[in-house]
């Protein structure tokens, strides 16, 4: 029997459905989000009540340019 392999369209289409549903699952459950701005590479954890809580930050170097 031969498998087909799915187009990357179909995975990348499950895949957000996937997010979107665990997303909502949270929001249900009164869990936090993880949160991440661009802008000023921060993490953060955004309550259902709607407070925010800072909980990392993100290098601005590539990988191959971070020191050993």
């Amino acid at each position: 029997m031969e498998y087909k392999i799915p187009s990357d369209g179909v995975v990348v289409k499950n895949a957000r459905l996937a997010v979107a549903a665990d997303l909502r699952r949270k929001k249900i459950l009164k869990q936090p989000i993880a949160k991440y701005d661009p802008k000023t590479g921060k993490v953060y954890l955004l309550h259902s009540d709607g407070t925010r809580e800072e909980v990392g930050e993100t290098r601005r170097a590539r990988y191959s340019e971070r020191k050993r």
